[in-house]
């Protein structure tokens, strides 16, 4: 079994002490209300967990048993699904997402921790959420008021799933 301890002492130092990440926060209206120094050390807490606790222990899954596809049904490795509903349940493939649409709204800052948390816990689950964040960013970006109602909402809820943006 694969194990993985978040650096959250170094994730803390770089956040609070070398960036001051709650003082830029505290000077930028859409983030003011939303984020502290506690928030962000308790989104950090939560989502060692998640990843250590929950997404680690299936990248020896990962590897060797792969994604089949077969007759038109795609099946994932041991644990996945329920690993990936845990996951999207908890809101984290929402976590930077525009809080409009359901996302949590969180700086990409902590974003950032999360991912690096994400990718050394497991590379290949990370990419069941890692393609959607750039079409998020996309659509909420570019597409008008209809379409973000329609699409943003059930990608941040992680019911779907958005790929490359070409």
């Amino acid at each position: 079994m694969t194990t993985y301890s978040a650096p959250l002492r170094d994730m803390r130092f770089v956040l609070h002490d070398v960036f001051n990440a709650s003082g830029l926060w505290a000077r930028l209206p859409a983030l003011a209300e939303r984020i502290d120094a506690d928030t962000a050390d308790a989104i950090l807490e939560e989502a060692s967990k998640v990843t250590g606790q929950l997404i680690a222990p299936l990248s020896r899954n990962g590897d060797e048993q792969g994604v089949c596809f077969d007759a038109g049904q795609v099946t994932t490795p041991e644990g996945f699904r329920e690993a990936w509903n845990t996951y999207r349940e908890g809101g984290w493939v929402g976590l930077g997402g525009n809080p409009e649409y359901g996302g949590m709204g969180m700086p990409k800052m902590l974003g950032v921790l999360f991912e690096e948390m994400l990718y050394a816990a497991d590379c290949s689950f990370s990419l069941y959420s890692a393609l959607s964040a750039g079409s998020c960013l996309a659509i909420d970006a570019h597409a008008n008021e209809a379409l973000k109602a329609t699409y943003l909402p059930p990608l941040y809820e992680g019911r779907w799933a958005g790929t490359m943006c070409l």
